[in-house]
């Protein structure tokens, strides 16, 4: 794994559980709030908040700009609201104690207060607006980051637990970031510093404006008891209403529904381990990351707005009303309506913005290490990539590939955790054109191979050519596109045949022509045209796509209305998916994993005289073949066969060479008589 070195050495070393010895906690387990945690968050915001930044607020800096200034400019309105209202409040008192009505003044300072809420309004409107588009933007950038990586990431890399880990964390990020909105990240949004610069600014002004008129007169401390009890009672009231009123989702309307369930679709394929073989192989990633990008704008457009709004002149004429009741004690008094409400909106602002900080604070540390996560997981370089400096472009021969597994440098191979080795000192040599059948009992090591040879697992030691070139030098998207597959465990899709079909070759997903011509060569066209909608029939994948939770608000689609198939149909549209490639000039090596375990012998001829016709032309051999059986009928018709025992090839040559050796290919073949 390599990644910025102090950020995920720092990012790790705050997982350690204090106390014990190699503990960690659990991913997106809360940090405790320690010396040493807010040393460790301090590295990180160094090394990670100025990259983080420069990838959120790029695509909208001059907006960002604006929304940062619009946000200083209300800064201001509070305090001028307390004095207009302050001036208001002393008019009507002086009206009250003189009995003098000054029509001129009066409205006036109403005229005047009325025009500083229409401006304070469409100033919110403005920086409501502008947010919107910027935080929306923001959201979309990290979010299409962490799926990027996710389609990137190979199977040896999230092999690795740590990767497994920072990649969780960095997950947690996106999705709060994606859930919060504003003030998402804490401390590291330069909107959020100076919104925290403010906070601090505004409590220490209601502090001394509260301070100083408290210290004039005795009775000015029973106006700021009385004034703090009227603040903060609608607080309580609303508190109280909070924990006892579960909050209710809004449903989606029809378009976001939509758009909200392409997403999720997306999401699983992404994140689903049983398809990710398949999408690694079949180079789906970059389509799945662009119907996700184009699921999630669209979500994006629709604002989730609060059912509980307040207009502002009904706020207005409530804070009159809540002065109203002091009047007669202040008219006994030295003070006035005007301090009371001064009283009343310092302590009103103390309230909220000591709430916000307290907030503020709170999430500060968790999301300084999701951070780190994030930021060490952009870093991450997939293990299946070639080193900088010694990728090659992929070299092709005309009559197909050339593999060879050097004697002098044995193949090995060890699963993750195993202690025992899936394969060990493999080697074999195969021409362009040829047709190798591998064969042996179950936990050989033949579909380990296979996926070797696919580029989906690294072997741990040894050497791998192909056409004459470490396979480890190919890029292994530029390498996919020269290889057609079918797995033993091939994933099922819920959704049409058309789509499982098309998935095989993305370009053309919605070419009903290509996708007829693969069901057409996989035998399939009796299976689909029995459907009852033919290519556009949906199918029952039984619970394969659901790898991931549903969104709120969505239901998933009703399985009644998904046709099922039999283990034999779904094999011959696996089948078909691979033959939407193989045919493709581009294919030089056809991998076939127990392509036929689930066909009957006529479907098994049928598709092996398939095989054969799209490995050759009338000039010669075009493609090589490498196709794993347990049917020795099968076994017969390739060029030659390796016969696996205990992860290594056992005996290698053609179907006569290992009868006249009668060793265990030629014990097994006897049997099967």
């Amino acid at each position: 794994m390599q990644t910025h070195e102090s950020t995920f050495d720092a990012w790790l070393a705050s997982r350690a559980v204090p106390g014990s010895k190699g503990l960690l906690l659990t991913p997106g387990g809360r940090r405790h709030l320690t010396v040493r945690n807010v040393k460790l968050a301090v590295d990180i915001a160094k090394e990670a908040t100025p990259k983080v930044l420069r990838m959120v607020w790029g695509r909208h800096r001059l907006r960002a700009l604006v929304l940062l200034l619009l946000n200083i400019a209300r800064g201001v309105f509070p305090a001028l609201r307390g004095y207009s209202q302050a001036l208001i409040i002393n008019e009507i008192q002086t009206a009250f104690s003189t009995g003098y009505f000054d029509m001129k003044q009066l409205p006036w300072l109403l005229s005047r207060e009325f025009s500083r809420m229409v401006m304070e309004s469409v100033l919110d409107s403005l920086i409501n607006s502008t947010e919107k588009l910027v935080y929306n933007s923001a959201r979309l950038e990290v979010e299409h980051r962490q799926m990027q990586l996710q389609l990137q990431l190979d199977i040896p890399t999230l092999s690795d637990p740590m990767v497994r880990d920072v990649v969780h964390e960095s997950d947690l990020f996106v999705r709060s970031f994606a859930q919060s909105g504003a003030g998402g990240f804490g401390l590291l949004s330069p909107l959020d510093l100076v919104r925290i610069l403010s906070l601090l600014c505004e409590v220490a002004s209601h502090v001394f404006i509260i301070c100083s008129l408290a210290r004039t007169s005795p009775s000015h401390s029973f106006i700021l008891l009385l004034t703090a009890v009227i603040v903060l009672f609608p607080h309580i009231v609303s508190w109280l209403r909070m924990y006892s009123r579960p909050d209710s989702d809004e449903p989606y309307n029809p378009q976001e529904a939509a758009a909200a369930a392409k997403l999720e679709k997306m999401h699983n394929l992404a994140y689903s381990e049983a398809h990710r073989r398949e999408i690694l192989a079949f180079g789906l990633g970059p389509w799945i990351l662009r119907c996700w990008d184009n699921a999630r704008r669209t979500l994006l457009v629709f604002p989730r707005c609060s059912r509980n709004c307040s207009s502002v002149l009904p706020i207005f004429w409530l804070s009159l009303r809540t002065s109203i009741p002091l009047l007669l004690m202040l008219q006994s008094s030295d003070g006035s309506l005007g301090s009371m409400a001064f009283y009343r909106n310092s302590v009103q602002g103390l309230v909220f913005a000591l709430r916000e900080l307290l907030t503020t604070t709170r999430m500060l540390l968790q999301s300084v290490f999701l951070m780190g996560a994030f930021s060490a997981a952009m870093d991450i370089r997939p293990k299946l990539m070639p080193a900088k400096g010694m990728a090659v472009p992929y070299r092709a021969f005309s009559r197909g590939m050339k593999i060879e597994a050097r004697q002098q440098r044995n193949l090995t191979y060890t699963y993750p955790g195993s202690m025992e080795p899936a394969l060990k000192g493999v080697s074999f040599k195969l021409e362009p054109g040829e047709r190798l059948a591998i064969v042996g009992h179950n936990g050989s090591g033949k579909s380990t191979l296979a996926q070797i040879l696919t580029r989906i697992l690294d072997f741990d030691a040894g050497e791998l050519l192909v056409n004459d070139v470490d396979i480890r030098r190919y890029d292994p998207e530029e390498y996919h596109r020269h290889v057609s597959t079918i797995f033993q465990g091939f994933s099922k899709f819920n959704a049409s045949v058309a789509k499982n079909v098309g998935v095989g070759y993305i370009e053309h997903l919605y070419n009903p022509g290509e996708i007829q011509h693969a069901v057409k060569l996989a035998g399939a066209s009796h299976i689909v045209d029995a459907l009852p909608q033919g290519l556009k029939t949906r199918l029952d994948a039984s619970g394969s796509d659901s790898s991931y939770p549903q969104m709120p608000g969505l239901q998933p689609w009703p399985s009644s209305t998904n046709h099922g198939l039999s283990g034999g149909e779904w094999q011959h549209i696996a089948l078909s998916r691979a033959f939407m490639r193989a045919d493709r000039p581009e294919v030089d090596l056809l991998v076939l994993d127990e392509p036929t375990s689930s066909l009957d012998a006529h479907a098994q001829n049928r598709t092996c005289d398939t095989v054969e016709k799209l490995s050759s032309s009338p000039k010669g051999r075009t493609r090589t073949v490498v196709f794993i059986t347990h049917r020795l009928l099968t076994a017969r018709r390739a060029d030659k066969i390796a016969y696996m025992q205990n992860g290594t090839i056992a005996e290698f040559g053609t179907h006569q060479e290992l009868i006249d050796l009668k060793g265990a290919y030629a014990a097994l073949h006897n049997a099967s008589i």
